[in-house]
């Protein structure tokens, strides 16, 4: 068997394994769900911003200099920051492990 019918069939093998198939499924669900939360709070963000600017330019005290767009904006940045490092957190361990062993099945049915 050549190299190339042999990583055909590996491919082809891993395709038609039902457990790459959840994997497909369960990352693009996360993924989308982590989607769908940053772009409600990018976006609403902007929205208030264009209909409410006198909100984002309030203090958040009489005494202080920080407005509510400024603790809005350090907010986001590090909710994002924690989703980015929640969503590695899952990819470099359920999501790995599961593409190690899917590969790892595939390769031994070649052998």
């Amino acid at each position: 068997m050549s190299s190339t019918s042999s990583q055909r069939a590996v491919y082809a093998r891993i395709r038609n394994n039902p457990r790459f198939t959840e994997l497909v499924a369960k990352r693009q669900g996360f993924a989308t769900v982590l989607s769908i939360i940053v772009l409600t709070i990018f976006y609403g963000f902007f929205m208030v911003v264009a209909f409410n600017p006198k909100l984002i330019g309030q203090r958040l005290s009489e005494s202080s200099y920080v407005t509510v767009g400024i603790a809005a904006e350090l907010f986001m940045f590090v909710f994002f920051w924690l989703l980015t490092a929640f969503y590695v957190k899952r990819a470099n361990g359920e999501f790995d492990a599961m593409t190690t062993d899917i590969i790892r099945d595939a390769a031994k049915e070649v052998k």
